[in-house]
């Protein structure tokens, strides 16, 4: 079993490997060189446990057998009383009857040993297996070891900090906010202008399903990549920190592109996101600008006089499908199959259900019939998806000043 379940998580490790920095539980990645350590660590472990195996079997094998010619020699006296006296015959019949069952228990014993050589065997093949993968990753892992994945070696509180640092080229970096226990991987925008924008969410194409639980939106989930082509939730704890963790506060930033190629945006300043006791609430002093429209402020849908009151986002706290935290009746996460700050329940809604096309209708959105797309209701229609999507944060100061139209600048040159 050791080397089963070693042999599934070097197939596992392998394939994260490959493209990937970051695991669907945002946990950094080791490359082929981590994977060949991996593995030197616990193959002598292994080693020892089927080296154990293989003597148990040994001993139960020889016992066994001791206990095959016990039954031989006793069935052989029971054959010289039958040809002596009548009452021997009958001590001998007892003793044939006990002989039987003996044989019985041995014969049940036998079938448990094979059972036992057949696992000896698919480990034994298994652990050869392995050993050959660990020759060819200490082959690739000969000196120097470099990793596959390219990781920026500055390191900061968040990507302006890093860009503050030296950090000139976008990509992966490693950040610690003040608060947080141990650094993580983050994708940092960098500009011509030394901008550094901490990304916090990623949608292209539709590839990575937004359906997850409280766990899964507080740790984050999805990849992160050097050449950002992947799509993923950073998660509410790693926002929280960053978010929360200067006086000087951020920007949040919603940047959008619909499916005729036409790219727009919203600014939030003062934003922040509470701690999970709070239930990551979501908090920002006012719209600072954007073409997109303020759709965190709520809209009128025509639908009831109360629909903009209703379906704002300021103060509200995170839902997920297992895990109701907003203001309506129901469970707006679990109709929409995603998580966000949900009133009751959204005008904006970047982590919905990705529609291919863009317009979509009651019926495609399921047994609920609600708008469950991704949402931005004042730019395009509740009935519209939005292709491409990123969530992502700088310090305030790093905006004012014109700073905006060079933040500008950069999202179209993207």
């Amino acid at each position: 079993m050791a080397s089963s379940l070693l042999h599934a998580a070097v197939g596992v490790l392998l394939s994260c490997c490959l493209s990937y920095a970051v695991s669907d539980t945002g946990i950094y990645c080791p490359t082929t060189c981590g994977v060949a350590d991996y593995l030197q660590k616990y193959k002598p472990s292994v080693e020892a446990d089927l080296k154990y195996m293989e003597n148990k079997l040994g001993e139960i094998a020889n016992l066994t057998k001791g206990a095959q010619d016990t039954v031989q020699y006793m069935r052989d006296q029971s054959v010289k009383a039958q040809k002596s006296t009548p009452d021997s015959y009958l001590k001998s019949s007892s003793m044939l009857d006990d002989i039987i069952r003996f044989e019985k228990s041995i014969v049940a014993q036998e079938e448990q040993i094979y059972a036992l050589q057949g696992i000896l065997e698919s480990n034994s093949k298994r652990m050869l297996d392995l050993k050959q993968m660990s020759i060819q990753l200490e082959q690739k892992c000969k000196e120097p070891c470099k990793d596959t994945v390219e990781i920026q070696e500055v390191k900061g509180k968040d990507c302006q900090d890093v860009a503050n640092k030296g950090g000139k080229v976008s990509g992966l970096y490693f950040v610690k906010p003040q608060q947080a226990a141990e650094e993580f991987l983050v994708y940092c925008e960098i500009d011509n202008f030394g901008n550094g924008w901490t990304v916090l969410q990623r949608r292209r194409d539709g590839s990575l399903d937004f359906n997850k639980n409280w766990v899964q939106y507080k740790n984050g989930f999805g990849h992160l990549t050097p050449d950002d082509s992947t799509e993923f939730w950073l998660g509410l704890e790693k926002i929280h920190k960053l978010s929360t963790q200067s006086s000087i506060p951020y920007v949040l930033r919603m940047e959008m592109v619909d499916w005729s190629g036409v790219r727009k945006y919203a600014d939030y300043s003062m934003f922040r996101v509470s701690p999970e006791q709070d239930m990551y609430r979501l908090t920002y002093a006012y719209y600072s600008g954007g073409d997109a429209g303020d759709a965190f402020d709520g809209f009128d849908f025509g639908d009831d006089a109360s629909d903009k009151f209703y379906t704002s986002h300021n103060g509200m706290q995170f839902s997920t499908p297992d895990k109701d935290n907003d203001k309506y009746d129901g469970n707006c996460a679990q109709q929409d199959g995603s998580g966000w700050w949900m009133n009751r329940c959204h005008a904006a809604h970047l982590n919905g259900k990705y529609y291919q096309g863009g317009t979509y209708t009651e019926k495609d959105a399921g047994e609920s019939g609600y708008d469950n797309g991704i949402i931005w209701a004042t730019w395009h229609s509740r009935w519209y998806s939005l292709k491409e999507t990123t969530m992502k944060i700088i310090p305030i100061n790093r905006l004012t000043g014109g700073g905006q139209n060079a933040g500008v600048k950069q999202f179209g040159d993207i």
